[in-house]
């Protein structure tokens, strides 16, 4: 998390130098610059894709990627401009890296830099009232969009992270081509809602009055646009989306997923050390084991973990179910299971935290 760092004197240690990016990093840096170069001969010109960012008392947390598209005719809403990347376009869509990006809250301006993806994943200093609040971003060459932000009550006391793929969303994700198919054919309509995840989420953030809810998977942040419309038809609370990016790193080939959710879920404890967490997942993937790890090094911050259990379908689909000894159990820590928010919801009135 970028936080203000105080002057250096004599006794500071020199910086580091970075680390040179691997062959796989440059090879991908050289090949983004030709499609750069390419899209902007073309015409395309930078536009932004505003996420849902949040935070708290003196700081927020600001999300965004900059991306090439075709020219609108200016009369057109530039709102409506991002929303046509959609499906597979948003993975063929040239990035913006290394650009400034303007980012202006409560009429003060933050300069930002997207790194080599595009994008901004920043923590600005702010003095926000809590709840929803917009921020406006823009470059040098695009035009303002706006972009929604929550800030945590420091009055809340229990918040909610839940996975998205066959926990709130069927997807069969693990299974090659129908997440092909999914990702880069079909758009929100297609995709089938878990029954009852939405009722238990909303029932969720009335019971704690402000509590956050956060979105965490290990999809990429070109289906953030298509996610947000999903949940949002689908009436799910609103709430950020903490997503990874495609291709390769400094230091590897592919990202790892695993990984990206457990440095959010130690990002967040960090950032939130007096909230405790519901965690929300399902049996498919590597939820129970990722869940079960940070509740043994943090269980003052966790109230509960809720585990969807997939039907007998679903579970060959993705390659079966985590096994039941993946985990071990936390003293103080609840487990609840079931096949739908219904189920999940009878076990969390009868632990008291609907």
């Amino acid at each position: 998390m970028s936080r203000p760092v105080p002057a250096s004197d004599d006794r500071s240690p020199a910086p580091e130098t970075p680390p040179r990016p691997g062959f796989a990093a440059r090879l991908e840096d050289r090949f983004h610059a030709w499609r750069e170069r390419r899209a902007r001969k073309r015409g395309h010109t930078p536009v932004v894709i505003p996420y849902t960012g949040y935070g708290s008392a003196g700081w927020t947390r600001v999300l965004c990627r900059v991306l090439l598209a075709k020219p609108s005719p200016p009369v057109e809403n530039p709102q409506a401009r991002y929303k046509k990347i959609r499906g597979w376009r948003s993975f063929t869509s040239v990035s913006v890296n290394d650009v400034d990006v303007i980012i202006t809250i409560e009429g003060v301006e933050h300069r930002l830099r997207a790194d080599r993806g595009g994008i901004v994943d920043a923590v600005v200093p702010t003095e926000l009232s809590p709840g929803w609040h917009t921020v406006t971003i823009r470059t040098d060459e695009s035009e303002t969009v706006d972009a929604p932000v929550f800030i945590v009550t420091p009055d809340a006391s229990v918040g909610i992270i839940c996975d998205i793929d066959d926990t709130v969303m069927v997807t069969s994700l693990p299974r090659p081509f129908l997440a092909a198919w999914n990702t880069f054919v079909l758009d929100e309509h297609a995709r089938r809602p878990v029954p009852g995840m939405a009722v238990l989420l909303e029932k969720l953030t009335r019971a704690h009055e402000g509590a956050p809810v956060i979105y965490l998977s290990t999809g990429a942040w070109n289906v953030a646009p298509t996610l947000n419309r999903f949940l949002s038809r689908n009436l799910y609370p609103a709430g950020p989306l903490l997503l990874t990016d495609w291709g390769p790193t400094h230091d590897r080939w592919f990202r790892s997923g695993r990984a990206h959710k457990e440095q959010s879920l130690g990002r967040i404890a960090e950032e939130f050390p007096s909230l405790r967490w519901i965690l929300v997942g399902d049996d498919g993937q590597h939820d129970e084991e990722i869940y079960g790890e940070f509740a043994g090094s943090h269980r003052q911050n966790v109230a509960a973990v809720a585990i969807r259990q997939l039907t007998g379908g679903e579970a060959v689909l993705a390659g079966g179910r985590s096994k039941p000894d993946e985990h071990e159990p936390v003293e103080s820590v609840p487990w609840v299971y079931a096949e739908d928010g219904a189920g999940l919801a009878d076990h969390f009135e009868s632990l008291g935290l609907l």
